[in-house]
């Protein structure tokens, strides 16, 4: 077992997709913990409000960064950040993301490769180059936000998490001994801008499935803490994760549409 050294308290948190919803409410709630912050985005206005908001409220340093997480010269951008040694991140949270509403095959394969480069290959790449970081430091921690979906067959999206929810598992069982957490982050429907960009309805699913973005970010900071490799917020979808690994796919299959429309 490698011995586990304290890091500098509390260090630098860099949070992609942090201008709405579940990744401003970790950008908040960080920079309440005293976080110095990098924030990650394509609106650099955005980015720039969200950043004047956090300095003047919390009087912790913001650092902006624009970056579209599917070009992969400006992804690099964000992995040399994450990998500064000179400037260490300790707390690293991949946020970003986005939905289809169509089916698999009335998307286009480039629709579906961004999906899955803003969903996968760019939280894999932050992750390897944060963990070749903190590993050798002895310390940090890193929260992928996955979803409930990946638990359930829904497309292409639920794959995506699935790969997420899986790697955070493993990454933490690997380097939990270097003082390193990985958590995935399992949220459900969430009162934020991710439905409305897509042209979903908050009507496509019963109200009492939709949680609010800074009730669930505390819940997952405080599953952070605890070192809990997954954090599924709120008893109701604890409920379905766990129901999910018991009923058939081809039932669950039924509910798919569930959200979309």
């Amino acid at each position: 077992m490698s011995q586990t050294r304290q890091p500098p308290s509390p260090g630098t948190a860099l949070v992609t997709g942090p201008t709405s919803g579940i990744g401003k409410a970790f950008a908040e709630q960080l920079a309440a913990r005293g976080h110095d912050l990098v924030l990650v985005a394509r609106n650099e206005d955005r980015l720039n409000d969200v950043a004047a908001e956090l300095r003047g409220r919390h009087g912790v340093t913001v650092e902006v960064l624009p970056a579209d997480l599917v070009d992969r010269e400006q992804l690099a951008r964000v992995e040399e950040r994450v990998g500064d040694t000179a400037r260490p991140v300790e707390l690293l949270v991949n946020n970003a993301g986005f939905g289809l509403k169509k089916p698999f095959l009335d998307n286009t394969v480039d629709a579906e490769q961004s999906l899955l480069d803003v969903h996968v290959v760019a939280p894999m790449r932050l992750t390897h180059v944060a963990l070749s970081a903190m590993v050798p430091r002895g310390h940090g921690r890193i929260v992928n936000v996955a979803s409930v979906a990946g638990f359930l067959p829904r497309g292409s999206y639920s794959a995506a998490k699935a790969y997420v929810i899986r790697l955070s598992q493993w990454a933490n069982a690997e380097y939990g001994d270097h003082g390193v957490t990985v958590m995935a982050l399992c949220p459900g429907f969430v009162e934020t801008e991710f439905h409305e960009r897509f042209g979903v309805s908050r009507s496509s699913a019963p109200r009492f499935l939709w949680l609010q973005a800074d009730e669930l970010v505390k819940e997952a900071l405080g599953d952070l803490d605890a070192k809990r490799a997954i954090s599924v917020p709120s008893l109701r979808y604890k409920a379905i994760a766990g129901a999910a690994r018991l009923v058939p796919s081809t039932v669950l299959q039924r509910f798919q549409s569930l959200g979309r429309k």
